[in-house]
């Protein structure tokens, strides 16, 4: 299962999100690219106390809906769970300024994620609960996927 943990998985994602462009069309849903990129970096720092996100778990998600989303064989669906307002670029969510930039902050921001152990220790997912590190590296691959095939790349 790929995982930002795996040197080739992360490396596999850095390079579709530096084969983002300004203009890069969506597939689904109503994000602009560049509403994504801080989308994407607002999600990283919601594990932490950097960016706090409102809970919306309840058994469900917590057991079988993160079941399904970490560990079944399938691309997450287009829109299927609902974006907390926080991480919201509409709504509570970081507005993107360069688009450069923003790309460069969050390569950096995957990076620190991915080399300093315990980073999201002790963090819980506002949807799926309680996550290990394997996990929380886990749904991080999954989710840059996710936002990443919206934008064809």
């Amino acid at each position: 299962m790929k995982s930002l943990a795996r040197v080739r998985d992360k490396a596999e994602v850095l390079r579709r999100l530096r084969a983002l462009r300004p203009d890069s069309a969506r597939q689904w849903g109503r994000m602009s690219v560049h509403q994504m990129v801080c989308h994407l970096a607002d999600a990283f720092l919601m594990g932490t106390e950097q960016k706090p996100v409102s809970h919306a778990s309840g058994f469900r998600e917590r057991t079988i809906v993160k079941w399904i989303a970490l560990y079944a064989p399938v691309h997450w669906p287009p829109a299927r769970i609902k974006t907390r307002p926080e991480v919201d670029q509409e709504i509570g969510g970081t507005k993107p300024t360069a688009f450069a930039t923003d790309v460069e902050s969050l390569e950096a921001l995957v990076e620190i994620v991915t080399t300093r152990p315990g980073f999201f220790a002790g963090r819980d997912h506002p949807i799926f609960g309680p996550l290990s590190e394997a996990a929380w590296m886990r749904w991080g691959y999954l989710h840059m996927d996710h936002h990443l095939r919206q934008f064809g790349v």
